[in-house]
């Protein structure tokens, strides 16, 4: 999408004194307060401009001999220079210290997160579900309680996709996080997130996701006391709204409803870890100062936050249930037309009108790999409650994998009245890509994952008359 998002006023940015916040309370209620009335630059794509003191940003050129207010002028690149201009990501900053004033990095442990290629286990076409993540330690922050639960592709070649989850409960007190191996998708399930990036702030909470792109750094503080859900890392082309086809110029995620953040910055002069994932692991450096130093910027390699409520469903108004592919929000395109390297997809709210129909979504298999998740109430496919697919859980089916509603689902819908019905119980979510997805070790061997999902198919009853 072209066009300008305008230069944001004074009002939405400025000082702040960045980590070190107190475990507890008191963080939780500065960020909510920080997070707060936050400001934002509407639209996906757009060419957007920001700055948090007045005059920040140079006049006609991006780089001036001498960049105004004594900042240094950088630019940050998404994809190639070379790229098409419909395709260009980049943007420029204008910060206090260049991004190259740092020491060297080390590799540190990498806990619980992994990347790919993941060869820790064979490939399995076996449905799985997994329960929530346990509850996390005292003290675990948003980089600590990544869990990765498996992927594709391979990270050093730009390509495929990791599904991790994260459960928190503090604050990454004086610590930055940037990955050069992808954009995270965020997808916040239980409490709310206050995101301080290069670019300024973004609030995410359950219903809402957020989009980290390649090589921002950012920090994570929680709007609650735990907070729990989804990630989504995209090793491959930067995600952008599907291609609307025949539904015409209007539907799914309106390019409007996207919010990058104004710019709001750091200035620390004190010791600061930077966490910087590049290749599947993890490095870090000491800096003298926080990195979330940029005073001004603009471009459209930025982050946002969107909200999944204002997802325009399209859906059948006379007979069968439309492919799920109706329902994606963001989508990145790989080498093959039309065939995706990753889709993320949401059952929102919406009518079920369709006549001699079987409403769910119907048994299929698939050649894409599907990983669902839920973020509050039911899905209408799948059995709620203790042992079943509940918020914080997830499912995963790779490609060919025989699934559809199970036993109960189908027994219900087949025999329904058919009269018009709002589903709007429940927020559920897709991640679905064109490889098959690995499991990691943990994940296969994890305590949350149910033993017998299979059996939600078992009792399916032969109704067949010749």
């Amino acid at each position: 999408m072209s066009g300008s998002g305008g230069t944001a006023g004074a009002g939405g940015a400025g000082r702040s004194t960045g980590g070190g916040e107190a475990a507890g309370t008191d963080a939780v209620e500065r960020a909510r307060k920080a997070a707060g009335g936050l400001a934002g630059l509407s639209g996906f794509g757009n060419e957007h401009s920001s700055e948090a003191v007045p005059g920040a940003l140079p006049t006609g050129r991006n780089a001036p001999q001498r960049a105004p207010l004594g900042l240094y002028a950088e630019q940050l690149s998404g994809t190639a220079f070379t790229e098409p201009r419909a395709h260009n990501r980049r943007s420029w900053l204008y910060r206090i210290r260049p991004s190259a004033a740092h020491p060297a990095y080390r590799r540190i442990d990498n806990g619980t997160l992994r990347g790919a290629p993941f060869t820790e286990t064979e490939p399995d076409p076996n449905r799985r579900r997994w329960d929530p993540l346990p509850e996390p330690a005292p003290g675990t922050d948003f980089l600590a309680g990544l869990w990765t639960l498996g992927g594709n592709g391979d990270a050093t070649q730009r390509v495929g996709m990791a599904i991790h989850l994260y459960a928190a409960n503090a604050p990454m007190r004086d610590t930055v996080f940037g990955n050069a191996d992808g954009e995270l998708l965020i997808v916040p399930e239980d409490g709310g997130l206050l995101l301080r990036t290069e670019f300024g702030l973004l609030a995410a909470r359950p219903g809402e996701v957020a989009l980290v792109p390649r090589g921002v750094r950012f920090r994570v503080e929680p709007l609650d006391g735990t907070v729990r859900g989804y990630v989504c890392e995209n090793y491959g082309r930067p995600f952008e709204l599907p291609e609307l086809g025949p539904i015409g110029a209007n539907g799914l995620a309106n390019a409007r409803d996207f919010m990058a953040p104004v710019a709001a910055y750091e200035d620390v002069e004190r010791p600061v870890r930077v966490v910087h994932k590049f290749c599947g692991n993890l490095w870090a450096a000491e800096y003298d100062h926080s990195p979330l130093d940029v005073v001004a910027w603009h471009g459209n390699h930025v982050p946002y936050v969107y909200d999944l409520r204002r997802f325009n469903v399209i859906g059948s108004i006379s007979y069968d249930h439309p492919d799920p592919s109706i329902f994606t929000v963001l989508t990145s395109p790989s080498d093959t037309p039309s065939l995706a390297g990753v889709d993320f997809v949401v059952f929102a709210p919406r009518w079920l009108v369709g006549e001699d129909t079987f409403r769910p979504p119907y048994f299929h298999r698939n050649v894409m790999s599907e990983y669902m998740g839920l973020v509050e109430g039911a899905y209408d496919a799948k059995q709620a409650g203790k042992g079943g697919f509940v918020p914080g859980g997830g499912s995963l089916h790779n490609m060919m994998s025989a699934h559809g509603p199970d036993r109960t689902t189908y027994e219900r819908a087949s025999t329904a009245e058919l009269k018009p019905q709002k589903v709007d119980d429940g927020l559920a979510f897709m991640f679905e890509t064109r490889w098959p997805v690995t499991a990691t070790a943990q994940a296969a061997g994890a305590s949350q994952l149910q033993p017998d999902y299979d059996r939600v198919w078992q009792g399916l009853e032969r109704h067949f008359r010749a």
